[in-house]
This record gives structure tokens, C-alpha cells and sequence, in this order.
């Protein structure tokens, strides 16, 4: 019989850690809930996956959202219609178009059949499945309501591929402008400006001082000469560190908040955490998930760890007997007018069904605030490039319109 490692929570708030053994894992949710215990995470010892599955896992290649999307509608619709969960991951490992998602879905097939979750063994690959995918099946498969999440996961990654696509359409020209832009700056410093060094060399000689600007730009031009071919060596090490670091907790940590402060987009992750927030809570609760298991699902699915821990926290409160408005309105992170919304929603009854309503008000607003910023964006990719020029130029010109002044 599996035995299985249980992080729970009691009615005071005490958190109990533990083993028990259980058929399967539903069984061990049964028995926690008989002693009034509120599970935070249970694992299955032998489900647990080892160093081999985790580097498999990471060294499975990236899944195009569109395919991911397909797959996991196609999932959705063999489960829908009878077939057996080992049948429909065997079926969609062979007949899945994407050489890479095959693997996938052959990896899940041989993960479930040895008697290894399905939100276990989706987890084993991070580079396939985000957070919010494997939150919504993992409260799909402890709620009964699998078909559902997979489908409602296809869904998200829909829209969001759609919102990408819309972004990345929009801000193609002016990231052509910002390559254009610095390609010319370089042109200029590197090849053009030496060639009025002697003429400044002659100027400094006559007693007459070069202006700052002038000065500045020549020490550019020596230094990108001299070691412009060590910045392009170290650049690839130096991205690589920074890139690690912010896969580290504390990285992820300090990206999350600088995200929230950006002058443009911080608004737009902000309120795309949130919306992420009442849409995966709603449909949770939909599905009659309780609340604090609700919670601890939903803080994993916002792509903000600020956030996230805001709600972990909320979820704590409630175990001691509180409403979720009030623990959540504490943190600061939920916009007034949605929490008042949540509010009146619990007096109501029907947090569910509000909760939805204001992901979809939110992601309203956030197509409007997405096109208003590529707007935005364009003029000031233009400002900057003219002002870089103009820099070279005066910096260039200033000394020789100095020079006839004297003369």
C-alpha cells in the first residue's frame, strides 16, 4: 500500500506534518479530512520523481502553446467521452502531429501506469507545463472535475498565445527601429568618429579645449575599439548569470516586484496576476473545491510570488475563522474596487460567479492598456533614436563650430 508524506493544516491553524498509508491518493484526503485536517501537500514516497526524471524533464524541449493547447483539448475529449486516462495518453503519444508533445504525453502514459499521479507526473516537465497547467489539473483530478480543468487550461493558453501574438505583432517595428537605431550609433562611434581624432588632437594642441560631449564620445569610441571585442565575449556568460539568478527564489522574488513598479507595463502584470487569481479561484470553487485547498491552488497559477504569498497568507486567516476579503485586502496587491466586489460577492453567496466576471472586466481592460502601450512605445523608440544621433552629431560638429567661432 503507497504511503504518502502530508503537509496539512488543522482548525487552530497549526500546521502538522506526517505519513499515512492509503490505497490511493484520494483516500488519503479522505482520511486527513476524518481527522480535520486541511492538506497543504501530499506526495506519494514512491511518486516521487528521482534526479533522472527531474534532468528528463528539463531537458525536454519547449511545446509551441497552439500544440499544447490542442493536446490537452484532445485529452479533454477522450476523458469526456469514456476513454480510459492510460488509453488517451497512449493514444495522443502516438497520434500527436508535434514530435516533442509525443514524448510528452509517452512520458505521462509510463508515469500514470506505474501508479504515479497525473498533476505528478505533468509537474516532471516544466518547460511544457506552466504553473497554471499543472495547478487546474491538479485540483481537476482531487475534485473529479479533470475534463473540465483541461479543458478551461486550454482555454487560458489560447487566449494568452492570442494576446502574444497581438504584442509581438505590434511591437515588431518598434524593436526594428531599436536594432536600426543602435546599429547606426555603433556605425558612427566606431568607424566614423576616429576619423575626426585628428582634427580634435589639433584643436586640444592650439590651446582650445574640447567640449564635454566631444570628450565623451571619444572615450566611447576608444574604449569599444580597444575592448568592444571583450564586451562581446563576456555579454553571452553575463546573460547566462543574470538568467540563472533570476531562476533562483530570490530572483524570481525581485523580478516579480520590479515588474509591478515598471513605468508601462507594471499596471498590465499587475492586473494580469490578479485576473489570473479570480479566474482560477472561481472556477475552483465552481467545481465545489473547497476554499483554503482553492486558495493554495490559485497562489500557484498568478505568476507573481508577491501575490501568491499575499493569498497563502489570506488562506491562513480564513483557517482561523476570517472571510477572504478582509485577510486579502491586508496585502495591499488587490485593486479597491475588486476587493469591494469579493465582498459584497461573499455576503452574497455567489463568490463563484463574481469572481469570474472580474477576470473577464480585467482582461477587458487589459487589451485596451496593451494596445494604448505599443502606442506608446513607438514615438519613444523614435525619440531615442533621434536623441542617441543627435548626441554624435552635436558631439561631433561642436568643436568645429567652435573653431570657426575663434578663428
Amino acid at each position: 500500500m503507497p504511503t504518502f508524506v502530508y503537509t496539512a493544516r488543522s482548525l487552530d491553524g497549526r500546521s502538522v506534518e506526517g505519513e499515512l498509508n492509503a490505497p490511493s491518493r484520494r483516500d488519503a484526503m479522505s482520511m486527513l479530512a476524518q481527522k480535520s485536517l486541511f492538506p497543504l501537500r501530499m506526495e506519494d514516497q514512491k511518486a516521487r520523481p528521482s534526479w533522472q526524471d527531474q534532468l528528463a524533464g528539463w531537458r525536454s524541449g519547449r511545446v509551441k502553446t497552439e500544440h499544447l493547447s490542442n493536446g490537452l483539448s484532445q485529452l479533454a475529449d477522450l476523458l469526456q467521452n469514456g476513454v480510459p486516462l492510460l488509453s488517451a495518453l497512449k493514444l495522443l503519444s502516438e497520434q500527436t502531429p508535434d514530435a516533442t508533445l509525443r514524448d510528452v504525453f509517452s512520458s505521462l502514459h509510463a508515469a500514470v501506469s506505474e501508479g504515479v499521479a497525473l498533476d505528478v507526473a505533468v509537474a516532471r516537465h516544466p518547460k511544457v507545463f506552466s504553473d497554471l497547467t499543472v495547478s487546474m489539473i491538479r485540483a481537476g483530478s482531487e475534485g473529479a472535475f479533470l475534463e473540465e480543468a483541461l479543458t478551461r487550461v486550454a482555454g487560458f493558453l489560447e487566449l494568452e498565445e492570442e494576446l502574444k501574438g497581438r504584442v509581438k505583432g505590434a511591437m515588431a517595428y518598434p524593436l526594428f527601429l531599436a536594432f536600426m537605431g543602435m546599429v547606426v550609433t555603433l556605425v558612427l562611434v566606431v568607424f566614423f568618429v576616429p576619423k575626426f581624432e585628428g582634427l580634435f588632437q589639433r584643436l586640444e594642441r592650439q590651446g582650445n579645449g574640447l567640449p564635454a560631449a566631444t570628450v565623451i564620445l571619444l572615450a566611447a569610441s576608444h574604449f569599444l575599439l580597444s575592448y568592444g571585442w571583450l564586451v562581446l565575449i563576456g555579454i553571452v556568460p553575463a546573460i547566462m548569470g543574470i538568467l540563472r539568478w533570476l531562476s533562483s527564489d530570490r530572483g524570481r522574488t525581485l523580478m516579480d516586484r520590479v515588474k509591478l513598479r515598471l513605468p508601462l507595463a507594471g499596471k498590465i502584470f499587475h492586473e494580469t496576476a490578479v485576473s489570473r487569481f479570480c479566474r482560477v479561484l472561481g472556477t475552483l470553487l465552481r467545481n465545489g473545491v473547497p476554499i483554503l485547498k482553492a486558495l493554495q491552488i490559485s497562489s500557484g497559477s498568478v505568476g507573481n510570488r508577491l501575490l501568491a504569498r499575499a493569498i497563502l497568507d489570506s488562506a491562513e486567516n480564513i483557517s482561523a475563522g476570517q472571510t477572504l476579503s478582509a485577510p486579502l485586502a491586508q496585502c495591499g496587491l488587490i485593486p479597491p474596487a475588486t476587493m469591494a466586489m469579493i465582498r459584497i460577492a461573499e455576503e452574497s453567496n455567489n463568490l463563484d460567479t463574481v469572481l469570474v466576471g472580474i477576470a473577464d472586466t480585467i482582461d477587458r481592460r487589459i487589451e485596451k492598456q496593451l494596445t494604448m502601450m505599443v502606442r506608446f512605445v513607438e514615438p519613444i523608440m523614435l525619440v531615442l533614436i533621434g536623441v542617441a544621433i543627435m548626441f554624435v552629431l552635436v558631439a561631433l560638429l561642436l568643436p568645429v563650430f567652435e573653431m570657426s567661432t575663434s578663428v
